[in-house]
């Protein structure tokens, strides 16, 4: 299965939120999953941090 991670799923992810549900925690996991994410979200994620809206534990 394709997943098109989301902004909020892929830091929800990487942060181990509660607020990402079980079901999607388990489908992205799955090793058997190809994970997709769009440049808009790493867009995204630099202009959040750039403007301290959003600390990320790696650069």
């Amino acid at each position: 299965m394709k997943l098109l991670l989301d902004t909020h799923s892929l830091i929800w992810f990487f942060s181990g939120n509660s607020k990402l549900s079980n079901t999607a925690r388990i489908h992205i996991e799955d090793v058997n999953n190809q994970k997709l994410i769009s440049i808009a979200s790493v867009w995204e994620m630099a202009i959040k941090q750039s403007k301290n809206k959003l600390t990320l534990a790696l650069p």
